[in-house]
């Protein structure tokens, strides 16, 4: 059996002719496939506006600088990759870190305690984990009695939908960011977008995209004006090209997810190893992540994911609680109480998860998971 790893992008000669033709145009970037490319985004999410850039962390950095102000304390959670809350101190602001529910999702309901005892909040950057998208519900009651800014990381939402809100949609938040690295849902290389329904908001990220560079009609042909501190943080039309191809088979790949997520979850049932969630029509399924309690087994996490591997298997760990990470200690953090964050590291892990996934492939897992964990 090759290797078998928990995610992978799939690319078709339908993607590859596209990006072909666009090597072949006369824009390479800065050009229409970008345009393209954010207004397919905008409609698909049912957003207004899109803002493609360079990656998620790109996105993540731009929208917290349009957010956040110097000193500005931010409600996150520590189940995410590190750029959530790293974006949150390149905007000069304070993370404030909160306990998850059980589904991985930051809790809400603490989010509601910590406001109603610090009203200096200033906003709360909530994520989509796994593909589980936050209670829509929740967002609007907070956004409107604590009237604090919401930013929602979908990197792994994408195709998700809550309640007839799409993630991207921007119902109940000021802004969302999606990320198109390889092992997510769809996928320009490295990429990602900003999604909100404010023009003034779109603007300011258009203008930070491009080294805070502005053009208008009334200039003289070569002149510009640099009018605040941006950065270079364009995406290709190459990139994009392969995106507008990739997000055509958007709605196929979240439904073979889905698919693998439905076989796992019947394989796992009665079990020890517990789905971070039952099945959920509404997942778009970034990830499959199931825990273990490993205090009754014979076997480490550690000695499972070695063995694992060697038997050609790619999970992995989502995530490691970002308050603990050295350099958030040395801010000061890490001895938050997050009992949730704490079990759910000492027992989740992620399991190989994506649209080519074959059934040979998902039966490997199933059977070496048992079989090393027994």
């Amino acid at each position: 059996m090759h290797f078998i790893p928990y995610g992978k992008q799939h690319i078709t000669s339908e993607d590859i002719q596209l990006v072909v033709e666009t090597l072949e145009s006369d824009y390479l970037t800065t050009g229409p496939k970008v345009k393209e490319f954010e207004e397919k985004i905008a409609s698909f999410c049912g957003a207004q506006y899109c803002v493609a850039v360079s990656n998620g962390t790109a996105a993540l950095h731009l929208a917290s600088l349009v957010l956040l102000q110097k000193g500005d304390k931010v409600l996150t959670t520590p189940n995410s990759f590190l750029a959530t809350s790293n974006a949150i101190i390149y905007a000069g602001a304070k993370p404030v870190f909160v306990d998850i529910e059980e589904d991985g999702n930051i809790d809400l309901d603490l989010c509601e305690k910590i406001l109603q005892e610090d009203g200096s909040i200033k906003a709360l950057y909530g994520v989509s984990f796994s593909g589980h998208m936050l209670q829509q519900e929740k967002l609007q009651y907070l956004r409107e009695k604590y009237n604090i800014l919401i930013l929602e990381d979908n990197a792994h939402a994408i195709g998700a939908v809550y309640k007839g809100i799409k993630a991207g949609s921007c119902v109940n938040s000021e802004m969302s960011i999606f990320s198109f690295h390889p092992v997510k849902h769809l996928t320009t290389g490295e990429g990602g977008a900003i999604t909100t329904n404010s023009q003034e908001i779109y603007e300011k990220l258009l203008v930070l995209r491009n080294h805070g560079m502005v053009k208008t009609p009334d200039m003289k042909p070569w002149e510009y004006e640099m009018r605040t501190l941006g950065f270079n943080y364009r995406i290709t039309d190459i990139q994009c090209a392969l995106g507008i191809s990739q997000l055509k088979k958007l709605s196929g790949f979240v439904t073979q997810r889905q698919k693998i997520a439905q076989n796992y979850d019947k394989a796992f049932e009665g079990s020890i190893i517990k789905p971070l969630y039952t099945f959920d029509t509404t997942s778009s399924y970034h990830l499959y992540v199931v825990l273990v309690d490993f205090t009754k087994l014979h076997i480490s996490k550690e000695k499972m994911f070695e063995v694992l591997r060697k038997m050609h298997i790619g999970v992995q760990l989502h995530y490691i609680p970002i308050n603990k990470q050295p350099y958030y200690r040395e801010l000061g953090y890490g001895q938050e109480y997050t009992p949730v964050m704490d079990r759910y590291y000492a027992e989740c892990f992620s399991l190989p998860m994506y649209p080519k996934m074959t059934q040979e492939q998902q039966n490997y897992v199933i059977e070496s998971l048992f079989e090393v964990l027994k």
